[in-house]
Order: C-alpha cells, then structure tokens, then sequence
C-alpha cells in the first residue's frame, strides 16, 4: 500500500484556486487518489510528514502543493519500475529556492542551488518523490533535520561526506528532498515527456501551466510514451512505427504483458521449427515470423508501460524470455545446417550462444561499473585528460546528438537484440542457416571487440570497483570447492579467470586438428587450468578490471564443457542444450542482479562452475561424456524450474496479507 503525503508547509501555492472550485491542495490530492495512491494524507509540517513516513509500512510519495500536472505523470512517479525510490524531475528553469538537480545514467548524482552545482544541473527537482520502503528511515531522517534547521549534519553524518552538500534551505518539499539525496540515497530521476508538469507560485503560473495540461490528450500521449525514448535503429524505424498501434489493440483485449511475451515466444519457436525444417518457403515464413515475434516482444514492455501494469516477476520474464528465444532460433539454425549438410551447423550455433551470452554477461556488468561510477562521481577519472577523458567526451557528445549518423552508427555497431533478429531473419530467408549463424557470428565478434577495448579503456580510466560492493562469491557462480582453495592474491581474480581459459581453448584447438578418439585423459590438463580461476575467489575483486570476472568465468565453464562434449564424441545437439541450461541458470543471477532480487532459492545446489566442470570431468575419463552432461544438464533445469516456482510463487505466497510489499519494483 502507498501512501501519499502532500506538504503544504510554507507554499504560497496550496491555496491557490484550481478552478474547479477546489484550492489546488484539494485537487492535487485528488489526483495522487487517481493515479493509485490508496492513502493521502496532508502535513502541516516537517514533524507531521517525519511522524507519517515512519508510522509507514509501504512506499511514500512526498509531494508538495505547488504542482500542476497530468494525472498520469504522477501515475507515472508511483508505478515507476526503475526503482524504489524516483523523483519528478522537470526543465523548467530553477526558481524560488527549487532545488536543482543533476543525473547520470537516469540517477540523481547530486542536489542543490543552482549555484552550487555551477551549469553542471540537468533539471530541478519537481516536487514529488516516491520513497522506498527501505529508504524511509533516510526521509524521516531528512524531514527530522529540515525541521529544526539541521540539514547540514544530515550531510555531515553521510559516511565519509560522499554525499551532495546542503545548502539553505528552499520550499520544505525542497528541504526534505535535498536531505534525502545527502545520506547517500539511490535516487532514479524521471523525466516528464509529451505530458505536462510545472511547479506555480501565483495565479499566473497557475492559469498557464493548467492551459498547458489542457493542450494535451492525456492517453494518446501515454499511447506514444509506451515506446522506449531512445531505441535501436532498427527498432525505432521498423517496429516502433506501428508496434503502438498492436498494443493498444492488446490493451483492449484486456491481455496482459505476460500474455504478450508468450505469445512471442511462440512466434520465436514456431520460427526456430522452420529454419530447422529447411526449404525455401520455410525459410521466409521463419524470417517473416521471427520479425513479427520481435515486434510482439517489443509490444509486451510496451504494454507495461502504456497500462503500468509492472511487477518484478514480469521484468525477471521479459529478462530470461528474451535470451531464451534467441538460442531457441539459433538451435533451429544449427539443426536445419546439420540436415542440410554443413558439417559444423551444431558448432556454429554453440558458438553464437556462448559468444552472445559472455557479451551480455560484460554489458551487464558494464551497466553495473556506469551505475557505480555515477553515484561516487568525485572517484571518476583524474581530469588530466588522458584516453579516458577523451573517449567519455566523446561519447558523451554522440549520445547527446540524438538521431546523428554518428548517433546511430554508436547504437548499431554493439549489435543489439533487433539488429540480431533483423539479421538472422533476412540472412535465413534470403541464403540459408549456414549464411545466418555465420553473420551472427562475425558482426558479434566485431562488436564484442570494438565494445570491449572501448570499455576496458574507460574502466581502467573510472577505477571504480563493483564486485566488492556485491556478493562476489554469489555472481562469480563458486561453489563449495572454489570456497576450500587456496586465496592467490596475486595475479589478481582477472588475470587467474583469463589465464584458465586458455589450457581448454588449447585442448579443444588441438581436438579440432586430431580428430576423433581423442585421448580422453587430457581433459584434465583443461580441467586443472580451469581451477587456478578458483584461486581468486577469496581475493578483493576491487581491480579496475574485475567487472569482467564473471564473464571471463562463464566463457571458461562453457568451453570446458564444449570440450568435454567434443573429447567425449557426445552429440552436438546434447553439447548446445547442456550450455543452453547453463545460460538459463547465468541469466538467472544476471536478471536478479539488474532487478536488485536475492539469491535463487537452490543456488547452492548448483554446485558451482568448478564442481560442475569437476563431474563433467570425471564422466569424459570415465567414458560416458554424453551421460555426464545429459544428466547434469536435467538436474540443473530441474533445479532452475524449482527455484523460479520458489522464488516467484510459492515464498510470495507465505507473505502474510498488510507486510507492505511493493509491487513496483
């Protein structure tokens, strides 16, 4: 349940007319009602807001009594998905004592008059916030000292003052928001597009900004807000055009987002069974179908968003679906090359799966370095304009020339999910599977090393750790063995993952050239390269480079089972599904990681990356690799299955009815 606070302390707007002969106090109230709000209450007060907030068990949206908006914007600011707590930000340009603001990567870094944050502000802060429940102490905190006239010691009391100063103070909804932000709170931003919101001081103000509201069709607008702000280029030019149009019909059918993401799985396997059946006819209607099943996978967070129907099951869904589709196309890929007669079909579509989920596994992390970097901005870079200052300049100047060729060549050369499809579909209707996997393969390669020496170059430039933040040992994927090795703090756990992917990629090169019978007992060699990677697991991971632990990890684990697979003459097609089931477990920790969710239920079982390569080990001496990865591969998605009814359905469950759990994370 959410609570709506409106302060209407020291605003000369809250008894301003709204023209519906309510003051505009009243009718503000009765929006935040509309938009979802089950409790509103008003605080004559600091003291009263500080005795609310903490009698609370739920979010809190604070709001102050000189906003004019559309009803959806502050819709918009309760059902935010992004994060637990997200604050209005607005253009307009600072007046009053308005706190000003400035975002990185959608978060608000820092907070203040806007001469303290000299042209570096972004927008100002729009008089309402929504709190997380975790993050109530911190706004009771703030509310507490803006009361007495203490903001400065908020600040002062933020661990070792890595937060934004505080200035004197401004409107009290200011005040508290700024205290807020000083201790130290993960606070999202969110921008007002095609709707309309201003903050109003007199009457004038008042009767522009309720003009500007009048001006716009609240749901046709919400209709186009549905599709991303900044999307790929193919997704922008060639799905978003008319995917608004499919999610409206959707919405009137009363389907849901999940509906709409099965649906596009369907469209993905039914795809998948074509390019395996082969012929012409079967090829193009694959192509065809996979393009409408990426349109339908656009339509469902479209349709979350045009409906704010979010949930944290829903986004983990949309997460594991996706990548799921993909390997599913590229299953049926690889089978119809092998029934067409390509020798490695099988091989070339293990190699895209492993290829694409260790980029993702980078991305992901990068994301989780950016994130980082952003709310500790004083530990990024030195200002001495080295390669790093140069190359997020530069950067940071296309991103900002929206629509450029400089812009979209930027977003279509990392190769993003529709470029993929789009690839895949015309590469397969036009040539064959063969054509497909390949091109995947070598626009994959060249992004993935364009990508990666970029983000090297600025990691080593930010020096920001992130896996010392986190639970090292959960994302790494160790289990029981890595716990009991040796701490090798030298070379560091980069270097020691690196280094032990390199004895498998020498046995299976040399497997390639051999041939077949392959003596069996060197998939030791590999196997005992792979586990000086477990000597790092108790080392610090606080390196400008550890970001790329777990990837470097995830490619050792996957080769040494392609390796396994090719020494123990398994079938290709029991080798892809077995990595399949690993990437299904990896995206897993990936997903939980982006949405902030704990640990799966079973994640011990799992047995780790080194004690799954260990059994792996033994079954190929011993003769029976195929039986080794079989049933491996089915205890794991058992396991997985397991854990996902757990996680999402039966533990939420036991939760008992009024604990406060928010269901727009």
């Amino acid at each position: 349940m959410t609570l709506a606070i409106v302060l209407a302390a020291g605003s000369p707007a809250a008894s301003l007319p709204a023209g519906d002969g309510t003051a505009l106090v009243d009718r503000l109230a009765a929006q935040w009602r509309a938009a979802g709000v089950t409790d509103v209450r008003f605080a004559a007060d600091l003291d009263e807001l500080a005795d609310l907030a903490g009698g609370s068990t739920g979010p809190v949206v604070v709001s102050g009594a000189d906003l004019v908006a559309h009803t959806a914007v502050l819709r918009h600011l309760v059902t935010s998905p992004v994060g637990p707590t997200v604050a209005l930000v607005l253009t307009d340009p600072p007046a009053g004592g308005r706190t000003t603001v400035r975002e990185e990567r959608g978060q608000v870094v820092d907070a203040g008059p806007a001469h303290r944050l000299d042209g570096e502000a972004t927008g100002i802060f729009g008089g309402a916030v929504r709190v997380g429940r975790d993050d109530l102490p911190a706004l009771v905190a703030a509310a507490r000292a803006a009361a007495t006239g203490r903001l400065a010691d908020v600040a002062a009391g933020h661990g070792d003052g890595g937060g934004p100063r505080v200035e004197p103070p401004g409107p009290a909804v200011d005040q508290v928001f700024t205290g807020l932000t000083a201790q130290g709170v993960l606070v999202f931003a969110q921008r007002v597009r095609l709707l309309v919101a201003h903050r109003v001081d007199d009457e004038s103000g008042l009767s522009g900004a309720r003009a500007e509201v009048a001006e716009v069709d609240e749901d046709r607008a919400e209709l186009r807000l549905s599709v991303k702000e900044k999307d790929d280029f193919f997704t922008t030019y060639f799905v978003s055009t008319w995917s608004p149009y499919v999610t409206k019909a959707a919405a009137r059918l009363g389907l849901s987002p999940t509906g709409v993401t099965m649906l596009s799985v369907a469209f993905a396997v039914a795809a998948a069974a074509l390019f395996a059946s082969g012929g012409r006819l079967a090829l193009v209607t694959g192509g065809v179908l996979l393009y409408l099943g990426f349109v339908l996978d656009c339509v469902d967070g479209q349709l979350a968003r045009y409906t704010r129907n979010f949930s944290a099951w829903g986004g983990w869904l949309d997460t594991m679906a996706d990548r799921a589709k993909e390997y599913v196309v590229y299953a049926g890929l690889g089978w119809g090359a092998t029934a067409a007669g390509v020798r490695y079909g099988w091989a070339l579509a293990i190699a895209a799966m492993t290829l694409q989920t260790v980029r993702h596994m980078t991305d992901a992390w990068y994301g989780v370095l950016h994130d980082e970097a952003a709310r500790r901005p004083k530990a990024v870079g030195t200002g001495g304009g080295g390669i790093g200052d140069r190359l997020n300049a530069a950067s940071t100047k296309v991103q900002a020339d929206t629509g450029s060729l400089s812009y979209w060549l930027k977003r279509t050369v990392v190769f993003p999910i529709g470029e993929r499809w789009a690839l895949i579909a015309l590469a397969a209707a036009l040539f064959n599977q063969r054509i497909a996997l390949l091109a995947v393969l070598t626009w994959g390669v060249l992004a993935f090393a364009y990508t990666g020496a970029l983000r090297t170059l600025r990691a080593r430039w930010m020096w920001v750790p992130v896996l010392d933040t986190l639970d090292a040992t959960l994302h790494r994927d160790d289990g029981p063995l890595a716990a009991r090795f040796p701490v090798a703090r030298r070379p560091g756990p980069l270097v020691l993952a690196l280094l032990a992917v390199l004895p498998t990629i020498l046995v299976l090169l040399a497997t390639w050239g051999y041939g077949e019978a392959y003596p069996r007992w060197t998939v030791l060699l590999a196997l005992v390269g792979l586990l000086l990677a477990a000597g790092g697991a108790g080392a610090a991971h606080n390196g400008p480079l550890d970001w790329l632990v777990p990837a470097a990890l995830r490619a050792g684990e996957y080769l040494f089972a392609i390796a396994v697979g090719v020494i123990g003459q398994a079938p290709a097609w029991l080798i892809f599904g077995y990595v399949f089931v690993l990437t299904l477990h990896h995206y897993d920790l990936v997903a939980r990681l982006e949405k902030r969710q704990p640990a799966p239920p079973l994640h011990p079982a799992t047995l780790g990356w080194e004690g799954r390569s260990v059994l792996l080990a033994v079954a190929a001496i011993a003769g029976i690799a195929s039986t080794g990865l079989a049933t491996l591969g089915i205890y794991l998605l058992v396991l997985f299955v397991a854990s996902v009814v757990l996680a999402w359905f039966v533990r939420p469950a036991r939760v008992p009815a009024g604990a406060g759990r928010s269901t727009t994370i």
